[in-house]
């Protein structure tokens, strides 16, 4: 039997928090193994309990959800999804340079809700395409990191070795690369160069591991700002 994915959901409004609580636990393979009412709650209860991914409110008393999700990203505590019930644009890319792996609305499917949860947990950043090409956008022309540096570490900038290592991409692997770009997901990606979709999934692990990359945005942001991908 497959292991459930553990999950931690941290909000301020009880009532958000329950209901979130009340769409997951009817999935055999989603486990919420706790909740929070801010940020600092989140920190305590991820010292003391194995969790895969949180569910992070931006908006929190005490310690809001940017400033936790550095920690948490940080730290190597778990992964995070942002969520909110405002579309702005400040909230994702803070939510993203903090080392989020995705942003949802509050608003959204409860099927979205899973899937997200299933995707993050499995290793994948979880931006719609559009969201994806603005990101990606204003990150390289900003030049911000695309995630946080280990606690304790200095960020780190894209010298040389990261260089090399981008222009280690096999012709196929940069391929795959170029329509992450445009935000396509591995089926999309499979689809368009007739591929199966597990020997896609293959090539994305290459592209992060030769990258050093946390997740499919951080790649794509290497790429641009190393030449490899154009950024319009």
């Amino acid at each position: 039997m497959t292991t459930p994915v553990r999950v931690l959901i941290a909000d301020d409004q009880a009532l958000v928090r329950s209901g979130f609580a009340m769409v997951l636990s009817v999935e055999d393979d989603i486990e919420v193994v706790g909740q929070a009412a801010n940020g600092a709650e989140a920190l305590a209860m991820l010292a003391t309990t194995d969790v895969d991914v949180v569910l992070m409110d931006v908006q929190m008393p005490v310690m809001d959800g940017i400033a936790a999700t550095q920690r948490v990203v940080g730290e190597d505590l778990a992964k995070v999804i942002i969520l909110t019930t405002f579309d702005r644009e400040d909230y994702l890319f803070d939510a993203l340079a903090a080392g989020a792996s995705g942003f949802l609305l509050k608003n959204a499917d409860p099927d979205d809700l899973v899937d997200a949860i299933h995707a993050v947990a499995d290793g994948h950043a979880l931006l719609a395409p559009e969201v994806t090409v603005k990101v990606i956008s204003r990150l390289v022309s900003e030049g911000r990191p695309p995630a946080p540096a280990p606690a304790g570490q200095p960020a780190r900038a894209v010298d040389a070795a990261t260089s090399r290592a981008v222009a280690s991409l096999t012709g196929r692997e940069r391929e795959v690369l170029g329509l992450m770009a445009e935000g396509l997901s591995n089926a999309e990606i499979a689809q368009r160069l007739f591929l199966g979709e597990s020997t896609v999934k293959t090539h994305v692990s290459h592209i992060l591991t030769k990258t050093d990359s946390r997740d499919r945005v951080q790649a794509v942001v290497l790429a641009h700002r190393t030449g490899l991908v154009g950024a319009g």
